[in-house]
């Protein structure tokens, strides 16, 4: 899996960041608090979730901004390219995953493509940083070794942290030899406890006939107790039968007087509701006399008071009648206003037609055409008559200036012809300059070969002095070596020895030869050809020089420049006349292009005027000043012809208003006027009075349906009232209302019995004998002899019980004897107690025992198993590191831990290597890790400023290493500038604050 993009919305101080086309190897470089640390938690957030508030890591959310999360765009060997968004929401955040499929989902989905990775084996295994090597640099002795055990199985240090607390835990509970330890102190305090109660034991037969004792001492007491409890309660009960025995035989008289009335149908409190509803029907009956004689009155009253119902039926048609009354006046005022607008109108239309000055009529003015698209016609030809103006004044004015140029251009070309040379002149000036030309050259060569031949007589006299000094040296030589032989020559005819005689006179003559011969060569004098040769040569050139005539070239040659001068810029004159040939032509042609543009748009101009009734000396110049006097003409004369509709309208609109209120007051009125307006006072006043009869009509009659409702409804409640009457003495069962009170006497005598027998009832209720004992004690003749035989019985009980707990106290007495040394059954019980904490803390160190057992039995497994691939190629990783200075990884043979083995065969604990060695072999183990065991997921490894303590060399090697690693994606994040130089500058992103920017 390679991660492609990153795209922040709201991380830490990160805010609308998008990183795109994440390389293989990519480095992100940037100072502290530029984000190195927020882009790295950002992925882990992203893939894994947000941290909650429980958590102790940081959860970056952002201060200044609302936005939280982002996403990843991610290319999977599976699935392809995907997107994983992760946002604000439940305590992770809410995540979603879109595959380029079109596949979509949640957590689920993301577990897929992440193949079930959690959080902790991710950056134990991919992600790793300075921490885990200042974990190095902190531990001592063998702990190195059993780190480096564990960051190559698990990538972290948790294996050495779980091996090491089992191991305290172990060594907290129980040592072999120790004395401090939980478990050796609790053996020490039980073998003590079992001493005393090997003491205890001796005394223990007496005290366990004492403790036999006391307990039926015990048992006997209870029984007391029980027989005791047994005649209290009898007490107790004959006491409450003494206490209510009259109020249970008042009981039983109470039921007997109930039983003689036998069952009594006499209504609930009917003796007071029979007299209340008395005493409600005769009010009923005065009220509904009252309102039938106020009806009848009313009724009368309608009748003097009926409105004339014609009128009120045609109120809407008189009332529209009278509203029209004010319009009259309004439409006599908008008739004069019409009449004044219309004079207006009629003088404008005399100043537009005055203006046009055309000899038609108004009928052909409105038949003239003046739609939208004749007056777009009538604008375009304007404007194009308009522009043709303008640009006939532009192409008279370049064609004014064309012609100037040409003109001007010609008289140059004409004076710089007259100042050239003619050309019978310019040959015999260019062959004389061609001759001077040949003097210079011999002139020249002349001087280059004096100048050689100098050259040359001076390296000839430097080797002659050269020559000189090597002979003086050879002579010297050759001195030196006669008078060497020579003293070889005399010491061998001194000591008579042939042979050194011989050699020195040999030596001698040998030498004399080579010295004269090279004093011969050196007096030989050598010629050198070259010399000769150049002295010809200049011989030859100076005889060249004299046989040449003598001239002055430099005026030939300045009035040569000069006429060459003229004739180049009378050839450019020629150029600069041709072009401008063709740009007076140019100007030309369009005056053509012109002229038949004009006489297009001066057609179209006499169609339009033709059309629009216009004469062509106008519509030349005020074609469109008169198409909108045309226009506006038109629009008055329409507005003139609207005035005179609207003044015949109105004299219609007034002759119905005066016939409609006339008709009307002919109808309603006894006299008629003749004024319009006191007519429709008078129509009005007519219909305010039959309004008023009308209302006063309504109220009565309102006023009649209240009291007839009133009267029925009075009715309806005396009636109720009888029909509840004779409810009640039906419900009695009686024909007559004395036999009602008579039978009302009887029912409360009941009732008031019933209420004696609920207080009675009331009263037994909180009594402890029930009815049957009740009942059972009401036989009983003898009750107070009874009682007193109980008292009795019960002083017996209680002397009795008295002398079982003098005796009971006794035996403890000697029981206490006995226990002054300390009681057997305390002891016993101490050392039980003692026995079980000594279980349950065995217990617990069994348990620790156990985890350390499966553990190291998984380390052995892993050992044997899967660490040794894993360590081949860390062997491979350290040693490319190490350049060959470690090749070798060994396991410890018991525990955890490495032999790391030097290339002489030397083998050294992890605590015995240098710090940055140690480092070396952290990271070899931990990328060996990644490319091993977990080669099969092809996550990216993220890496956090890991190699600031190697040098230049051992950085150098990592970053090599690093690059070879193909199959993972590397994220190195480093905010050291001096190592940026190791990567390709492509891959490098810079961090700063609030931006992310390439380095250049």
């Amino acid at each position: 899996m390679k991660i492609v993009e990153l795209q922040i919305y709201g991380y830490g101080q990160l805010e609308n960041v998008k990183i795109n086309d994440i390389s293989e190897f990519q480095v992100f470089f940037g100072e502290n608090e530029a984000g190195k640390s927020t882009i790295m938690a950002f992925i882990h957030g992203v893939f894994f979730g947000f941290p909650t508030k429980q958590q102790t890591e940081l959860r970056y959310e952002p201060k200044h901004h609302h936005k939280y999360g982002g996403k990843i765009k991610v290319y999977h060997e599976d699935y392809g390219y995907a997107v994983i968004e992760r946002v604000k929401g439940k305590a992770a955040g809410d995540v979603t995953v879109i595959i380029d499929n079109g596949k979509v989902g949640g957590e689920e989905l993301l577990k897929e493509i992440l193949e079930n990775f959690d959080k902790g084996l991710f950056q134990a295994v991919f992600s790793f940083n300075l921490q885990g090597l200042q974990n190095i640099h902190q531990m001592k002795g063998e702990e190195i070794g059993r780190f480096l055990f564990s960051a190559g199985t698990l990538g972290t240090e948790k294996l050495a942290k779980t091996e090491s607390i089992l191991q305290k835990e172990l060594d907290f509970r129980f040592k072999p030899s120790g004395k401090k330890p939980i478990i050796n102190e609790k053996l020490q305090e039980l073998h003590e406890i079992n001493a005393e109660l090997k003491k205890a034991a001796a005394k223990n037969k007496d005290y366990e006939l004492l403790v036999d004792k006391k307990e039926k001492l015990q048992q006997e007491m209870e029984n007391v107790n029980y027989s005791l409890a047994k005649m209290h309660e009898k007490v107790e009960k004959l006491s409450e039968w003494k206490r209510i025995e009259a109020i249970v035989k008042e009981e039983k008289w109470t039921k007997k007087d109930l039983a003689e009335l036998g069952e009594i149908a006499f209504p609930t409190r009917g003796i007071e509701r029979i007299e209340k509803l008395t005493q409600l029907i005769h009010p009923y009956n005065a009220q509904i006399a009252s309102l039938e004689e106020r009806i009848i009155q009313i009724k009368n009253e309608l009748e003097d008071i009926q409105p004339e119902h014609s009128i009120l039926e045609n109120e809407a048609a008189i009332l529209s009648s009278l509203d029209q009354v004010p319009l009259h006046d309004q439409l006599k005022l908008e008739k004069q206003q019409c009449e004044t607008k219309l004079l207006e109108i009629e003088e404008k239309l005399a100043a537009i037609k005055e203006r046009l000055h055309l000899n038609i009529n108004e009928e052909e003015i409105l038949s003239i055409n003046t739609n939208i698209y004749m007056k777009n016609q009538v604008e375009r030809v304007s404007r194009k008559q308009q522009k043709l103006e303008e640009a006939k004044e532009d192409l008279e004015a370049q064609f004014r200036e064309e012609k100037n140029n040409l003109q001007e251009i010609e008289t140059e070309i004409r004076l710089t012809e007259s100042v050239c040379l003619p050309n019978q002149k310019r040959d015999l000036l260019v062959e004389q300059v061609n001759q001077g030309n040949d003097k210079k050259s011999l002139e020249a060569e002349l001087k280059s070969t004096q100048d050689k031949f100098e050259f040359y007589q001076q390296a000839l006299e430097r080797e002659k002095n050269e020559k000189e000094r090597f002979v003086k040296q050879r002579r010297f030589q050759f001195v030196i070596s006669d008078l060497i032989l020579l003293a070889i020559a005399l010491y061998g005819l001194l000591t008579k020895q042939v042979a050194l005689l011989a050699f020195g006179c040999l030596g001698c003559l040998i030498i004399t030869f080579f010295m004269i011969r090279s004093l011969n060569n050196s007096k030989q004098k050598t010629v050198d050809p070259m010399l000769t040769e150049l002295k010809e040569k200049e011989k030859a050139i100076l005889q060249k020089l004299q046989s040449a005539e003598i001239k002055d070239f430099s005026q030939l040659e300045e009035q040569l420049r000069l006429d060459n001068l003229r004739h180049d810029q009378l050839q450019k004159l020629k150029i600069k006349l041709e072009q401008q040939q063709k740009h007076y032509e140019k100007v030309i042609t369009k005056f053509e292009e012109w002229e038949l543009e004009a006489a297009q748009n001066k057609e179209q101009l006499f169609s339009i005027s033709s059309e629009l009734k216009i004469p062509e000396y106008i519509a030349n110049t005020f074609l469109q000043e008169a198409f909108h006097l045309i226009e506006q003409y038109k629009s008055v004369l329409r507005e003139k012809k609207q005035m005179l509709e609207r003044l015949e309208h109105i004299n219609q609109q007034q002759a119905e208003i005066v016939k409609d209120l006339n008709i009307i007051a002919s109808r309603y009125l006894p006299e008629m006027s003749v004024e319009l307006q006191k007519t429709a006072y008078l129509v009005r006043n007519k219909l305010k009075e039959e309004h008023e009869k009308q209302i006063k009509s309504q109220e009565r009659v309102s006023k009649l349906a209240d009291l007839e409702a009133e009267l029925q409804l009075k009715k309806q409640e005396q009636g109720h009232l009888q029909l509840e009457y004779q409810k009640l003495i039906d419900d009695a069962e009686v024909d007559s209302e004395q036999k009602y009170y008579e039978l009302g006497e009887k029912a409360a005598k009941q009732g008031k019995l019933l209420e004696r027998l609920e207080f009675i009832q009331n009263q037994l209720h909180f009594s402890i004998l029930s009815e049957p004992e009740r009942d059972s004690y009401l036989q009983l003749q003898n009750g107070e002899e009874l009682l007193i035989e109980c008292n009795r019985q019960i002083q017996g009980l209680q002397a009795k019980l008295k002398n079982l707990q003098e005796e009971l106290a006794s035996i403890k007495y000697e029981i206490q004897a006995l226990e002054e040394g300390g009681l057997y059954s305390d002891i016993l019980h101490h050392y039980k107690q003692k026995k079980f904490e000594l279980e349950e803390t065995a217990k617990e160190w069994s348990v620790y025992s156990l985890a350390q057992d499966i553990l190291v039995g998984t380390i052995e497994r892993y050992k044997n198993i899967h660490l040794p691939r894993m360590l081949s190629k860390a062997e491979g990783y350290l040693s490319f590191l190490t350049n060959g200075s470690y090749q070798k990884i060994h396991l410890q043979k018991s525990g955890t831990g490495f032999l790391v083995e030097r290339e002489d065969h030397t083998l050294f604990e992890a605590n015995e290597l240098s710090q940055a060695t140690t480092e070396q072999l952290y990271l070899a183990v931990r990328l060996a890790l990644a490319t091993t065991l977990y080669e099969n997921y092809h996550f990216p490894i993220i890496i956090d400023d890991s190699f600031v303590n190697f040098d230049a060399g051992r950085t150098e090697k990592v970053i090599q290493l690093l690059n070879q690693l193909d199959r993972n994606q590397i994220l190195f994040f480093t905010c050291h500038s001096h190592i940026l130089h190791y990567f390709k500058k492509e891959n490098v992103l810079r961090l700063e604050k609030g931006a992310v920017q390439i380095i250049s």
